[in-house]
């Protein structure tokens, strides 16, 4: 196992960094994503949030999502995703996002898509179960190894 992050540590700005290491999403019992690389962006009480490049994804299984775009004060414009079963079925509205055109110090997530890890039915991170972060709008990854508390936690308004 990994070594015991506390996100209390993690910077402001966020860390973006590119990992070697195994990622996997799963919706209806199939792996509809994969890869041995993934982007990490660690900010302050917040999981790491999880980034794959679309290769990643088994076709079929993205779908441009409509709606408003969302704004991040470090990242940009934010655009969603729906992902499915490889047959298009068990549709997850708005469980995606990726930054087309970030900015320049966040350059490197340019296209990758990240999930909402509570809109799947299984995320795995360097082969283990993911949780998802606390409440409903963030889209932090807890995996064994990072300590809270965590932002969006209802245990810890203080930090909401």
């Amino acid at each position: 196992m990994r070594s015991v992050e506390a996100v209390a540590s993690y910077p402001r700005p966020p860390l973006i960094e590119l990992v070697s290491g195994s990622v996997e999403i799963w919706i209806a019992g199939q792996a509809i994503a994969q890869d041995q690389r993934y982007v990490r962006v660690c900010e302050t009480f917040h999981p790491p949030t999880i980034y794959l490049h679309p290769s990643a994804f088994q076709p079929g299984t993205l779908h441009p999502s409509t709606g408003r775009p969302s704004f991040c004060e470090w990242k940009g414009v934010a655009s969603y995703w729906d992902l499915s079963a490889v047959d298009g079925t068990d549709r997850r509205v708005r469980a995606g996002w990726s930054y087309p055109k970030p900015t320049e110090a966040f350059s490197l997530l340019a296209g990758w898509i990240s999930v909402y890890p509570r809109r799947m039915d299984r995320c795995r991170l360097d082969g283990e179960d993911a949780l998802a972060q606390p409440g409903e709008f963030y889209g932090g990854w807890v995996s064994p190894w990072i300590q809270g508390p965590f932002k969006g936690d209802p245990e810890h308004p203080e930090l909401i």
